[in-house]
């Protein structure tokens, strides 16, 4: 008879005592080895056994729920997080990426940034080459990039590490962050982020969710530690995504 208390737990009387024969790690392998021989322990089961029940990026939810929604759900998640957030058109983008830059000075583009997005700055705006230090980037007033993708549900913004959103450090050490999130880079959960990951599972990516912060012992929160203290996200509509297409293709060509 195995032996088991009443409320279905082994009886400590039973379970291995450590000794000076016995060491701590022979003493917990032991244990493991009597819990493991008890009767009503499920079989360890297969992998094709094990239950995939999880989201996928294929899912109905994700496949059928309207885009306007998604784009609400990301804005509230945004906010959340203390994101400021911004919905524009095309046309009205570059007076939209001058007001997020709140004045900061000097600004720093990532290279792929089509000079359509700056038109509206009025001071001379400089393109990341990657050759940065720290201490150069530091001294950045704020920084504009472009996204790979952003995840609603989430607030997640993901960054790869190319022409569009620059170097990692490029959006890591300047304290203001400017980011434009076209409508088709938005999805719903994190398998569908991951999916669109996967066309590149090499390169150096950052997932922001949120200005970055952080808290004490005494859960006193501090901003601007890990990353940048202030964090801008420009949606464009939908409706005008094609027009701004053909005006980016245009000024990347120049």
């Amino acid at each position: 008879m195995s032996p088991r208390s009443r409320a279905g737990v082994a009886d400590p009387s039973q379970r291995p005592e450590r000794s000076d024969r016995l060491s701590a790690k022979d003493e917990i392998l032991a244990r493991l080895r009597t819990a493991l021989a008890e009767p009503g322990q499920p079989e360890p089961l297969d992998a094709e056994q094990v239950p995939r029940a999880y989201q996928r990026a294929d899912s109905k939810q994700e496949t059928a729920t309207d885009p306007a929604k998604i784009r609400d759900v990301l804005v509230g998640r945004l906010e959340e997080y203390g994101v400021h957030v911004h919905r524009t058109d095309a046309a009205g983008l570059p007076a939209t990426v001058a007001q997020a830059l709140d004045g900061k000075r000097p600004v720093l583009a990532a290279p792929g940034v089509p000079a359509s997005w700056l038109d509206a700055v009025t001071d001379e705006i400089a393109y990341a080459t990657g050759a940065e230090s720290a201490r150069e980037l530091d001294a950045v007033g704020a920084v504009v990039t472009g996204c790979h993708t952003v995840i609603a549900l989430t607030g997640t913004v993901v960054l790869r590490s190319d022409d569009v959103c620059g170097a990692r450090a490029l959006s890591l050490v300047p304290d203001h962050h400017v980011v434009v999130v076209r409508p088709e880079q938005i999805v719903l959960g994190v398998p569908a982020g991951i999916r669109r990951m996967q066309e590149d599972p090499c390169a150096a990516w950052t997932m922001v969710s949120g200005p970055s912060a952080t808290s004490d012992i005494e859960l006193s929160r501090v901003d601007g530690v890990h990353g940048p203290r202030t964090l801008h996200v420009i949606i464009l509509d939908p409706e005008t995504a094609e027009n701004h297409q053909e005006t980016s293709d245009d000024s990347t060509d120049s």
